[in-house]
């Protein structure tokens, strides 16, 4: 303490005793020894692990929402041969990955990639791959649904213009799906946002990691964890909600 005492401003200790406190307290958490740098890398983690792993999960995310919108529309019919065996197979291989994925919390799959499955990958690479595989399954179910909203017309108008069932798909359905859902995957990425919090768990020094560290040195975790993590956090929140509210708006201005 007496060495934060010797560094802090004079006009700091000079407040009247309420404010000094309060003033010293801020200083020590961010100022003094420049920690605020540790928030400004924590947040550009955080912003980092959201962005790749919403990229992961929307990629994986349409491929299982197409193998299952595609069993579910013609699985059935399916004549017996490789094609619906390695259909059916794929099927079943994401109804799992989804049960396991949706039904475990996200803190343990990303405990079991850093301590079991990616041993000897970086802590941020290891992130990116454990809440991408996780958001890809709730991204799927997003999908899903925005391509079972799509209008059956479209499949048969799609056929008649030559288009084959992938080229229908590509050119035609997932267009339109992916104008539905956008609302949806853009509230996706903010859920994201609060969830990589727990990446701390794997000691990856994101934004709630860096409230916790500072807070350990400094005994005091007021500061830091409402004013250099909650507010950080709220605030991004709050921006990209409007930004989504936004987006809305012009989409339903377009659609008139």
């Amino acid at each position: 303490m007496a060495q934060w005492l010797d560094t802090a401003p004079q006009w700091i200790l000079d407040l009247p005793k309420g404010l000094s406190d309060f003033c010293y307290k801020i200083f020590k958490c961010f100022i003094f020894d420049d920690r605020y740098m540790m928030f400004v890398k924590g947040l550009g983690n955080t912003l980092i692990l959201t962005f790749f792993a919403l990229l992961i999960g929307i990629a994986l995310g349409v491929i299982v929402s197409l193998v299952r919108v595609t069993w579910d529309k013609n699985g059935l019919e399916m004549k017996s041969g490789p094609r619906k065996f390695f259909l059916g197979l794929a099927n079943l291989v994401c109804r799992i990955y989804l049960t396991v994925i949706r039904g475990t919390p996200v803190v343990v799959q990303i405990l079991i990639y850093y301590f079991v499955i990616m041993t000897s990958s970086d802590k941020i690479t290891t992130g990116i791959v454990a809440f991408g595989i996780n958001s890809g399954a709730y991204v799927a179910e997003i999908m899903r649904s925005g391509i079972m909203s799509i209008d059956g017309g479209q499949n048969e108008a799609g056929r008649s213009l030559g288009f084959g069932y992938v080229s229908t798909m590509r050119y035609i359905i997932l267009p339109q799906a992916f104008k539905n859902v956008l609302p949806a995957l853009a509230n996706e990425f903010i859920v994201l946002l609060k969830e990589t919090a727990v990446a701390g768990y794997i000691g990856l020094p994101d934004l709630a990691y860096a409230g916790s560290i500072i807070g350990g040195n400094t005994y005091e975790y007021l500061i830091p964890l409402v004013f250099g993590v909650a507010l950080v956090y709220l605030i991004l929140v709050m921006f990209f909600t409007w930004l989504v509210g936004r987006l809305e708006r012009r989409m339903r201005a377009n659609e008139r």
